[in-house]
């Protein structure tokens, strides 16, 4: 079980609290330098993972971890749907995201909920489609927020979900671990102004299930039909699943 505690930058307390303070912290930076430090790929994985999803047509959208709302806003602009929720621990982030998706005319469809994702509120089989992109390695409990996932899922819904990964062949491999460890660390702390927080999304980033280990994960939690792509040489893997 992969459990956040082997990794937490803030020492001993309630790892949720840390982590929301944390994403507190870097709200006001976090948009640049996702782009940045991702040489801006995040937006072709996000365009790519929505893709999946198209042939569904989901009118009900949850987007978990939504951070500031970037793959809520996509979604939205290419599904059509009714309705999506973005959901985060982090009252800083989605503030910024409430008005990115007030100034993208978007506020009658997107609504920001702040949720523990590890128990949200909502009723069982709510969503057409579950959406998260580079937060799910944040939970403390990764088994338990993705049966959560899946209880807000509708029968047939899918989910779809994005995260950073280590390449696994060679040169990538070498040339990420060095740009992880050396060069991310020390642009995000230049930048976002706090110490722990690139070294901590290193660190959470080598900690996390990969490939078939979380395809075995995601049908652990009750999904079925659970594959993975890799995206531009492994430093992103999507993964899809059904319930």
């Amino acid at each position: 079980m992969y459990k956040q505690e082997k990794i937490n930058p803030y020492g001993q307390g309630e790892k949720a609290e840390q982590v929301e303070q944390m994403f507190n912290n870097i709200a006001p930076t976090y948009d640049k330098l996702n782009h940045f430090l991702s040489w801006a790929f995040d937006k072709y994985w996000r365009r790519q993972a929505i893709k999946t999803l198209q042939v569904y047509s989901p009118q009900w959208v949850l987007d978990v971890a939504t951070g500031t709302g970037d793959f809520a806003i996509y979604a939205t602009r290419v599904l059509d749907p009714s309705k999506v929720i973005a959901c985060d621990i982090s009252e800083g982030m989605m503030e910024i995201g409430r008005e990115k998706v007030k100034k993208e005319g978007l506020d009658r469809v997107i609504s920001f909920d702040k949720q523990d994702c590890l128990n949200m509120s909502y009723p069982n089989e709510t969503f057409d489609a579950v959406i998260t992109a580079f937060g799910i390695r944040n939970f403390a409990d990764l088994d338990k927020g993705l049966r959560e996932m899946h209880r807000v899922l509708n029968k047939g819904g899918h989910i779809s979900i994005l995260e950073l990964t280590s390449p696994i062949d060679f040169p990538m491999k070498q040339l990420f671990r060095l740009y992880s460890h050396t060069i991310l660390p020390f642009l995000g702390r230049l930048i976002s102004k706090d110490a722990s927080a690139y070294t901590y999304l290193t660190k959470t980033i080598e900690a996390f299930p990969q490939g078939e280990e979380m395809v075995e994960i995601l049908k652990k939690a009750g999904f079925k039909e659970a594959g993975f792509l890799r995206l531009t040489f492994g430093i992103c893997t999507m993964y899809y699943a059904e319930k």
